[in-house]
């Protein structure tokens, strides 16, 4: 089946950014030779007194940006996940987060959208590293609209985070195109009331399909939306154990740390059950995305397959 959406969600990362730089001189974007790989080609083009680029130079990438804000500027980085939130993890936890420096860090083509290039390229590690660090906001959106939504809060807002976007177009999980996102909240996608499917980034479409084809089976999916991933809903956990029979989470992303690990730690407490559904802890794959989300079972018929096993083993 053909996707009817082409838009990326760095494109969209890029309109936002434009529109805001029209009213505020203080909005820089800082690249690692990554302008390109973030569509950012069209704000350096709008504003080429408002971008910085550093060549491939992770960490002096995010010392600067935490130098920029400490001086009042609004720096927005932009540079690929994998390394983003590895090869300079120590300028994002000290400069950055303990700071509590008004630095956005955009890790690019999240996940395992870098597709052939592998292991070394994909960002499986980015959520459970950035979710341990204080000060320090994860955000992944499910798609455009949402991206949308996203950053016209970040552009706003006035503390640091990290946000992960995937490389390739995604299809639309909201019919609507001005949507509200709020920090701190999960969204229900799907009502449901047998089971809960929690998901993040592009997982969420999955998800969704997933609660369209156990529907015809007979079976109530709730699907909640996890794109803010810190602050994390706990209250939206603890209402999925209330009133659906278990959980299942799934994400693009190592099954250590991630959504499933703060779910875990809700249901902990409360008794529910839960299912983890990701990356298992392994050397990934390669492949496309679409090729690794099927080999791990992150597909519409993995998903419901876990659902079912789950729900046979509720007394």
């Amino acid at each position: 089946m053909l996707m009817s959406n082409k838009i990326a969600n760095r494109a969209v990362m890029c309109d936002v950014l434009i529109e805001a730089a029209k009213d505020n001189k203080d909005l820089l974007v800082l690249t690692s030779d990554s302008r390109g790989s973030a569509s950012l080609v069209d704000f350096a083009k709008a504003y080429p007194e408002q971008i910085v680029e550093t060549g491939i130079a992770e960490q002096n990438l995010v010392g600067i940006s935490a130098g920029l804000a400490l001086n009042g500027k609004r720096p927005f980085v932009a540079s690929p996940a994998c390394f983003l939130s590895m090869r300079s993890i120590e300028q994002v936890k000290v400069d950055v987060a303990y700071s509590n420096k008004n630095v956005k860090l955009v890790g690019i083509s999240g996940g395992v959208s870098y597709g052939a290039l592998g292991a070394s390229h994909h960002s499986l590690q980015d959520i459970a590293v950035t979710r341990a660090i204080p000060n320090l906001e994860v955000i992944i959106p499910a798609d455009r609209h949402e991206t949308k939504a996203v950053f016209e809060y970040l552009v706003k807002s006035d503390k640091p985070a990290y946000i992960r976007l995937g490389r390739n177009p995604v299809e639309d999980c909201f019919t609507e195109e001005n949507i509200s996102f709020e920090i701190g909240k999960a969204r229900m996608m799907v009502e449901g009331t047998d089971v809960t499917i929690a998901a993040v980034g592009e997982t969420v479409r999955v998800a969704m399909d997933a609660a369209e084809v156990l529907k015809k089976e007979g079976i109530s999916t709730r699907v909640l939306n996890f794109a803010s991933l810190k602050p994390f809903d706990d209250e939206a956990v603890r209402k999925a154990v209330a009133e659906t029979k278990g959980i299942v989470s799934v994400e693009e992303h190592s099954v250590n740390g991630g959504l499933g690990s703060a779910i875990a730690a809700v249901v902990a407490e409360e008794g529910g059950r839960l299912t983890i559904m990701g990356i298992p802890d392994e050397t990934v794959v390669t492949g496309t995305t679409k090729e690794v989300f099927d080999h791990y079972g992150i597909s519409v018929s993995g998903i419901s397959e876990k659902v079912k096993e789950l729900l046979a083993n509720v007394k």
